[in-house]
């Protein structure tokens, strides 16, 4: 079995909290961050279940293999 590193990115957005993993795009949800970061697990486990059976697991393993992470917070101005 294949051990993969992710982040998990979560923000709070009205009433719920939304989680996303950056390295594949797959989002979720919840009522708290705990519960969105568990949604989020089960959606990339789909996610990547869904990958393997398609034969596409090899477009996304340079992102999830590397142990390497580097986040920084950043801002933008808008006019």
């Amino acid at each position: 079995m294949q051990n993969y590193h992710l982040t998990a990115v979560i923000w709070r957005e009205g009433k719920h909290y939304v989680s996303k993993c950056p390295e594949l795009g797959v989002a979720s949800f919840g009522p708290t961050p705990e519960k969105a970061r568990q949604s989020l697990h089960e959606a990339v486990e789909l996610y990547l279940s869904n990958a393997k059976k398609l034969g596409l697991i090899k477009d996304v393993e340079p992102a999830i293999t590397s142990e390497a992470r580097y986040t920084a917070a950043f801002e933008i101005a808008h006019a």
